[in-house]
């Protein structure tokens, strides 16, 4: 079984995109779990009126959530995704398929967007970095897909980071198994954080959080000043 984590926070008008295309899927052997941090809109009566398992955590950044949904789930391969993604057709079964077929442990996904102009940002400064440096510095937006026996051998996500808890993540479980990045399905995503923070602010803060895990460690301080989806006018 294959479970989805989704962690929300007042999500109620992104996650019915996200439910309507996992629902899409040929795959079928899934459980959908949402991780709400108390949304004060309708984000947790949606998810239950979808049949997913609603458990609710008060932690102000999303790793809080998603450790909290990961307890619940059922599935051997955790997929843990943003409620503002949506995923192509038959992107379980290709998902699924090569992460077996190249004995992977952990996977990250390569992101597209339906806007050509940000499909070719997304490209540039995200996809192309990725790939190159995914041997020795793993990256990951929006979705991880792992085994759960790694996700619980490394302790899950580390609450504490503030940015980039995905990376610490991702790197912590490189060094117990086998990382890729899966080639035969991307992510959909929405381009909302960036319309709100600046394309060039957005990525310039995300470099300095790749130097400052390099050379300073994961970042625990609230130097960089991140909110857990303020994005709800976008």
């Amino acid at each position: 079984m294959l479970s989805i984590v989704i962690p929300t926070l007042n999500e109620e008008k992104y996650l019915p995109r996200l439910l309507g295309s996992i629902r899409r899927q040929s795959f079928s052997d899934f459980e959908i779990i949402v991780a709400d941090a108390y949304s004060e809109d309708g984000t947790a009566s949606l998810a239950r009126r979808e049949n997913c398992k609603v458990v609710f955590s008060t932690g102000k950044l999303p790793a809080r959530e998603k450790n909290k949904g990961a307890e619940v789930t059922q599935g051997e391969l955790l997929l843990f995704v943003d409620a503002d993604a949506i995923l192509p057709e038959d992107f379980f079964k290709n998902a699924v398929e090569e992460f077996s077929h190249r004995n992977l442990d952990v996977a990250s996904f390569y992101l597209k967007s339906k806007n050509k102009i940000h499909n070719f940002v997304f490209i540039f400064l995200y996809n192309f970095p990725a790939k190159i440096t995914q041997k020795i510095l793993p990256q990951a937006m929006n979705a991880i897909l792992i085994k759960k026996s790694l996700h619980q051998k490394i302790g899950g996500f580390d609450e504490e980071i503030r940015l980039g808890e995905e990376l610490d993540y991702l790197r912590r479980g490189n060094k117990f198994g086998k990382f890729g990045i899966l080639n035969s399905c991307k992510v959909l995503i929405s381009s909302r954080r960036f319309r709100k923070d600046g394309w060039f602010k957005s990525w310039f803060k995300y470099l300095l959080c790749q130097v400052h895990m390099i050379f300073l460690g994961p970042v625990r301080s609230d130097v960089f000043k991140y909110r857990f989806n303020h994005y709800k006018e976008s």
